[in-house]
């Protein structure tokens, strides 16, 4: 939970992740004291990674930048800005960015009973007033419609959204990969692991090979004097010698 509303929201609030950090230190060292002085120590289990768990998080990091860029588009004058100053300033500076975001409005244009209480109020008649917005003024042909500055500002902040994701998941994935998941001496250390049990594995398939050699030997030496031992028996005159006259 903690780390949705310190991704998420980071933008709005920057210190949040240094609150969090504190925020955990202090919880660190007291759950040290606890474990260490007033409870039993917990039975410690073999785990391959955190599970689950580690799909959520990655999940809720990619939603965070996508929150994040939104906010920052859209809840921002950065966008404005720099649409005004690299497209509509006359001397490439911000000199009129103000007057550039008000629309006008006809104070005659009221609908009945909307209107100032006090058209006076100020000490003299106001017959045009300005407000925050993209909008087109009353003496043109589609008054109070969204003008093509609104539609230039919108398009620059969705393009902004898309460049701003592309390029921090493009961040995450070199930082990925720049840093292994398994550090370099543990990587050595289980590949000479796989290298000692390839190596017994061959010793041991080198003596099962050597073993049925033997046997096999062995077998076939006692099968020829098993026969030569039968053919003496079936021979009667095995044995006897012959005097040549």
């Amino acid at each position: 939970i903690q780390f949705g509303f310190v991704t998420l929201f980071v933008a709005s609030f920057p210190l949040a992740p240094l609150f969090a950090l504190l925020n955990n230190i202090i919880e660190i060292r007291l759950d040290a004291k606890k474990f260490v002085t007033e409870l039993r120590r917990p039975v410690a289990a073999r785990a391959k990674d955190i599970g689950i768990w580690y799909n959520i998080l990655r999940g809720v990091a990619k939603v965070a930048v996508i929150i994040n860029a939104f906010v920052i588009s859209f809840t921002s004058d950065f966008i404005p800005r720099m649409v005004y100053q690299y497209m509509y300033s006359p001397d490439g500076s911000m000199h009129g960015f103000v007057n550039h975001t008000l629309s006008y409005f006809n104070v005659s244009h009221f609908q009945d009973g909307k209107e100032p209480m006090d058209p006076l109020h100020l000490g003299y008649p106001v017959g045009i007033c300005r407000y925050k917005d993209y909008r087109e003024p009353p003496w043109s042909t589609t008054p109070y419609e969204i003008s093509k500055e609104f539609w230039a500002v919108l398009a620059v902040r969705l393009a902004f959204v898309i460049v701003f994701q592309n390029v921090v998941l493009l961040m995450n994935d070199i930082v990925d990969w720049l840093i292994p998941d398994i550090p370099k001496d543990i990587s050595l250390q289980i590949h000479k692991e796989k290298i000692l049990l390839v190596d017994l594995f061959m010793k041991e398939e080198q003596g099962k090979i050597h073993t049925i050699e033997r046997r096999a030997s062995t077998g076939g030496k006692e099968n020829s004097s098993r026969s030569k031992n039968n053919n003496a028996m079936a021979n009667p005159y095995f044995g006897l010698h012959t005097n040549s006259f």
